[in-house]
């Protein structure tokens, strides 16, 4: 019994002559899809490919391989289209709420996945910053969408109808420039070390971040510049260019487009939690896909 995923990948390099585009067009990394090639080659007890210079091509096993996989895959995708229309897949429309670091880095994997199993499905993707989400799926403006809350702060509760599902709790962490003495060693930094420190204040007047930047205020933190925008981008290149340290989610961190050095805060107590907003048992077919499919995904990314 071989793995659809797996054919999938196969057919898409005898298609495309190279596991690199094969990757891009299935949207996998090049690494994962050669993972999934080799397990399929152990499955098959055969080369099924040759890699050279200028891309990949199939070996006889492998073009054997691939032509059956090409009919097993056409009876799958015949299969997943009947049972989308009983599922009232198979049209309509799916609209999306997420916020920025969500709809660049763990939004798109999940939609892809949608896409694939439900191809007739139009998707229409709107960004808004917490807590704007929760309001437009009130609205009936989008079906879901993805928002954040902070720790410390006061939540507040959803609005009757709408149910606020966590998928990930990350950190918060102090950020610094490369080589900042902040940065140094390996344990949490007390965040009584921050006080008197030029502090990067990351919209102070953004209902989500409020409690983070009174807590840290009441640490002695004291704001060296202001940055008046709810993104994260601008604020970790002033951080990497010497200007001041930010707290900001884990994740922000790892993945800015500029140098920073990372350090834990102790206590441990400032987090980020990503949810997802929905309707519920009221979720259309398309909405409850999708929920699954976050689930899932956020899950992996989580780990």
């Amino acid at each position: 019994m071989y793995d659809p995923t797996r054919l999938t990948a196969l057919v898409a390099v005898a298609e495309t002559g190279s596991i690199t585009r094969a990757a891009a067009h299935l949207g996998y990394t090049a690494p994962a899809l050669s993972q999934q090639l080799a397990k399929l080659e152990r499955e098959a007890g055969a080369t099924l490919l040759v890699r050279h210079h200028r891309g990949a091509r199939l070996t006889a096993a492998g073009e054997l391989l691939a032509g059956r996989a090409r009919r097993v895959l056409d009876e799958l995708e015949q299969a997943r289209h009947e049972l989308a229309q009983l599922a009232g897949l198979s049209g309509g429309r799916l609209r999306v709420g997420t916020f920025t670091t969500a709809g660049v880095h763990l939004l798109p994997p999940v939609l892809s996945a949608f896409r694939r199993a439900h191809p007739d499905v139009e998707l229409a993707v709107t960004e808004y910053e917490p807590p704007d989400g929760v309001a437009a799926v009130t609205a009936g403006e989008v079906d879901l969408a993805l928002t954040h809350t902070y720790e410390p702060a006061v939540a507040d509760p959803p609005p009757v109808g709408v149910t606020v599902e966590p998928l990930l709790v990350e950190e918060l962490v102090l950020a610094t420039a490369v080589g900042h003495r902040l940065s140094e060693g390996t344990g949490r930094l007390p965040v009584a070390e921050l006080a008197g420190r030029p502090l990067i204040s990351s919209a102070p007047a953004h209902p989500p971040r409020r409690g983070v930047e009174s807590a840290l205020a009441a640490a002695g933190a004291a704001p060296a510049v202001v940055c008046e925008s709810p993104g994260y981008a601008l604020v970790c290149a002033l951080v990497s260019a010497g200007l001041g340290v930010a707290v900001v989610p884990e994740m922000v961190a790892s993945l800015s487009a500029t140098p920073l050095a990372v350090r834990r805060l102790e206590p441990a107590e400032f987090r980020r939690t990503i949810s997802v907003v929905h309707r519920g048992d009221r979720a259309t077919a398309a909405a409850a896909t999708l929920l699954a499919l976050l689930r899932s995904g956020f899950g992996r990314a989580a780990a």
